[in-house]
């Protein structure tokens, strides 16, 4: 029992298990990985195409750069060779890789060298990292090379090895989704004498090389970094096969760090240091950027600089998140426990000996905070000036003449009161004047104009009411210290009038922008149309971005835009082709993006709760969005999709119940005219057949028996058409009944004896009120809807009598139906005048259309009366139909 129960514990990791399930339905990439150029990775790849092809696998080549060797370029003898596209590039014909092409051909494997290649200017994306993602998401395996130098978190890394920037880089991402990793490996010498014979370079090129990039400690370095690499990855792989195999073994240590940068220049080597740090714990990590909550301290040039690092980590692999908070050492470390983080990485600038005397860096705070944590303090490098000394940061011209008039203006305005109370009353307070001038500047023109209003105050008040006057001289010591803690007084208020200020401004802005979105959801809650929701949200956004706003819905199997604000918008062939990639692949495409980025549009996929649901494109300006235009359009671009998608389930819906009723209705009424048509044919046709071949042998009462079962069934058919055509009138609104002046008791009387013919064998029963007025209708529709409600009741009343009552009731009159049969079930009241909608008898035989009752609500309700049913009717049993016609006004009544 306990075997089975630790056999129950090891059960595979569903997160591996789905990765797993996403890789199947994918391409896989294969990458070969060499510590720098010439190693033989382009030559490797060919060699093992070689082998696959004689194996009779499906490979071909997209490119290869063979740099002019020639072993190489005899491997792609016997090799399929798909043509390159030439492209126009600064004057110069280039040949680049076909992607179109290689979809086109759509092999099981296809080779495409060089990964961290850029491609030019008007391709359909930047990178060729990005051409093979669409490849592998098309299901074509890819197999290609890199240089271990060109991986963006080395990148700092290897520019201080081999001194040299390496400008084409590929994210680590790319290498972490690999699904094999293959290390050609050569030691530097033997690359040095590679080099050295021209099997590398050109023998110009190859002494450029020598001399300044391949040295024996660069080679060596870039090999180390290659192989651990390499044995990260293939760690990565053990780890997942276990997980997905529930294999107890060398799991991973737990490691997860997080990552704190800000605006600054230091934070990019932040990052870099935490990528290679996670990669070497094989730990996951978190960058994460904390703001202020009481104030707006982030320029667009800094909300810029955030936007750049984030992507840069996502490159690298991490995962992002900004956090807003009053005290950053405990929102840091508030994050971390919630996260499980192990350790935390920052950077820390060089501070003053001034600094360190008045204030805590935030490194040294958590520090001294993080129990059970580990900090990794970043410093900037030693020949790095910008990590020196924080730049003060200095205010424009313009704020310093501003608040320099705000607080002149407040303080002088205060030193004449002052003056002019100081004429009529000697106070020994006066200096609270000057105190609510710097409280007025902190108001109206911030910390600035508080500051310079505190120091002009300090010098008003002493050169106008401290002795000796009219001079800058203090003669008693006591004046002394009062004016400087005057001075410190003021500076403080002005500091928090001017803290309260931006906090004010800071709290309108967010709730301006609450409030648009709340009015935006209200008004989006209330549409209950696609196109309502679609014209709402562009015309929102273009009023709340001030940009072209278009909207593209699928439509037939392709995007087609919706709607547009203004409504004169255009898309040209590159904004339709970013729109489509932004819907096919659920990312964004288009301008500031890596797919497309010369459209004049920013496309955003709509993804609501059951899939994409549309597009979303921003027009590009010179100005970006900021950082609440930016969530505000992230919130209504979020409630649009659930909307659209709240919409297409709902048509769905209508339509899907549309269908299933048109079946329901098809079906009974192909029932229907299978047994209330063929039946009374046949007996038709056996009775005509009988008279015909029998003639004038058959006894006068046979053959009135058999005419009258051709008069009755006839009857029953006319019926039956007739049915048919009411309920097609009702159905097309063109029922438009009579408003004459009828008496119930003929009505009645007429729909009873029409019955008693039709069923003579029944006991009908009539009580009419004595003082039943006349009401305004169409005899023959109420005669109709009576003599559908009996014969509904000799139907299923069984053998007992059929009452029909006519009575007044307030200011209605009341005609009702009553049988003595089994009754209708409780459940089933408000059914039984849907069209056909029939309950059977015993014997499963289903008797009639199922369209008598539906008729007949639909005749009451057009004459203006009203029509339900109540069960049971007597004794726990039985069925009654009642009818409410209003009574006419007596001013309506026509003349004598």
């Amino acid at each position: 029992m306990a075997d089975d129960d630790r056999r129950d514990d090891r059960r595979p990791d569903p997160d591996a298990l789905l990765v797993l399930a996403d890789k199947d339905r994918r391409g896989k990439l294969t990458v070969f990985l060499g510590a720098a150029p010439g190693v033989g990775k382009t030559y490797a790849m060919l060699s093992r195409a070689a082998r696959l092809r004689t194996d009779g696998v499906d490979i071909v080549v997209g490119l290869v750069e063979t740099h002019g060797r020639s072993e190489t370029a005899g491997l792609l003898d016997g090799l399929e060779v798909l043509p390159r596209r030439h492209v126009s590039h600064r004057g110069r014909m280039l040949e680049e890789f076909d992607l179109d092409a290689a979809l086109e051909r759509r092999p099981s494997i296809v080779i495409v060298d060089e990964l961290a290649h850029s491609n030019p200017d008007g391709s359909r994306h930047p990178k060729r990292h990005q051409d093979i993602e669409e490849l592998i998401a098309a299901g074509i395996d890819v197999w290609t090379a890199l240089n271990i130098q060109h991986l963006e978190s080395l990148a700092d890394l290897v520019g201080r090895i081999t001194g040299i920037t390496v400008r084409e880089r590929v994210p680590d991402i790319v290498l972490k989704r690999a699904d094999e990793v293959l290390l050609v490996d050569l030691s530097p010498s033997e690359l040095i004498e590679r080099l050295k014979d021209g099997k590398v370079y050109l023998p110009e090129s190859a002494r450029r090389a020598v001399d300044r990039f391949f040295r024996l400690g660069n080679l060596t370095a870039l090999r180390e970094l290659a192989l651990r690499r390499t044995a990260d990855r293939v760690d990565d792989q053990m780890v997942d096969y276990l997980k997905q195999n529930a294999i107890d073994g060398p799991w991973a240590t737990g490691e997860r760090l997080l990552v704190c940068v800000g605006s600054d220049v230091l934070s990019e080597k932040v990052i870099r240091v935490a990528s290679r740090l996670a990669s070497g714990l094989n730990a996951p990590w978190m960058v994460v950027s904390i703001e202020r909550a009481d104030r707006e301290v982030e320029t667009p040039e800094r909300l810029q600089r955030i936007e750049t690092l984030f992507r840069l980590a996502e490159q690298l692999g991490a995962e992002t998140r900004r956090v807003i908070g009053h005290d950053f050492v405990d929102e840091i470390l508030k994050l971390a426990r919630r996260e499980h983080a192990t350790q935390i990485v920052i950077g820390t600038r060089r501070r003053g000996r001034m600094d360190r005397f008045l204030s805590r860096s935030l490194p040294e705070a958590l520090a001294k905070r993080a129990s059970g944590l580990g900090v990794y303090i970043v410093t900037p490098d030693g020949g790095d000036a910008a990590f020196a000394k924080r730049p003060l940061p200095m205010p424009r011209l313009s704020a310093l003449r501003q608040a320099t008039a705000i607080a002149s203006g407040f303080v002088a305005i205060a030193a004449a009161i002052g003056k002019v109370i100081d004429l009529i009353v000697h106070l020994p307070n006066i200096s609270l004047l000057f105190l609510l001038a710097v409280l007025g500047a902190a108001v109206s023109g911030g910390y600035l104009a508080a500051f310079f209003a505190a120091v002009l105050s300090t010098l008003a008040y002493n050169f106008l009411f401290i002795d000796p006057l009219h001079t800058f001289t203090i003669a008693a010591p006591h004046e002394v210290f009062a004016l400087f803690v005057f001075l410190a007084v003021a500076i403080i208020a002005g500091g928090f009038a001017s803290r309260i200020r931006e906090q004010a401004e800071i709290a309108g802005i967010r709730a301006a922008a609450l409030q648009s979105l709340y009015d935006f959801s209200r008004k989006l809650a209330g549409t209950a149309k696609t196109e309502d929701a679609i014209w709402l949200t562009v015309s929102h956004l273009q009023a709340r971005l001030k940009r072209k706003v278009v909207l593209l819905l699928p439509r037939q199997g392709d995007l087609s835009m919706a709607a547009a604000w203004p409504p004169d918008t255009e898309l040209d062939v590159t904004d339709l082709t970013a729109a489509r990639w932004a819907h096919d692949k659920r990312e964004a495409a288009g301008h500031g993006t890596g797919t497309l980025p010369n459209s004049r549009f920013e496309f955003r996929p709509l993804l609501g709760p059951h899939g994409i649901v549309g597009v979303c494109g921003i027009e590009h300006r010179d100005d970006r969005l900021d950082l609440n235009a930016e969530r505000a359009l992230t919130a209504i671009l979020d409630q649009t999709a659930i909307a659209l998608d709240r919409a297409r389930l709902a048509e769905e819906t209508v339509q899907q119940a549309a269908r299933l009723e048109g079946e329901r209705y098809r079906e009974a009424l192909l029932s229907s005219i299978s047994h209330d048509l063929r039946t009374p044919l046949a007996t038709i046709t056996g009775a005509v057949t009988g008279l015909r071949q029998l003639g004038e042998r058959m006894t006068p009462e046979n053959r009135d028996d058999l005419l009258q079962s051709i008069e009755e069934e006839s009857g029953r058919m006319s019926r039956f058409v007739a049915n048919l055509l009411d309920m097609t009138r009702i159905e097309a609104g063109t029922l438009k009944p009579k408003q004459e002046w009828m008496d119930v008791t003929d009505v009645v009387q007429s729909a009873v004896e029409r019955t008693r013919k039709y069923a003579p064998g029944r006991l009908i029963e009539t009580g009419i009120a004595p003082d039943l007025p006349l009401i305004k209708g169409d005899s023959v529709l109420l005669s109709q809807v009576l003599f559908n409600l009996l014969d509904n009741a000799v139907k299923y009343g069984g053998e007992e009598p059929i009452n029909v009552y006519a009575r007044r009731d307030g200011k209605d009159v009341l005609i009702s139906v009553t049988d003595l049969g089994k009754g209708i079930p409780p459940e089933e009241l408000d059914r039984i005048f849907e069209k056909f909608y029939r309950r059977g008898k015993p014997d499963g035989r289903a008797p009639g259309t199922g369209l008598g009752l539906s008729i007949a609500r639909g005749f009451v309700e057009a004459m203006g009366g009203r029509i339900h049913a109540e069960s049971p009717a007597w004794k726990k049993k039985g069925t009654r139909i009642i009818m409410r016609f209003p009574e006419a006004e007596p001013s309506a009544m026509e003349p004598g």
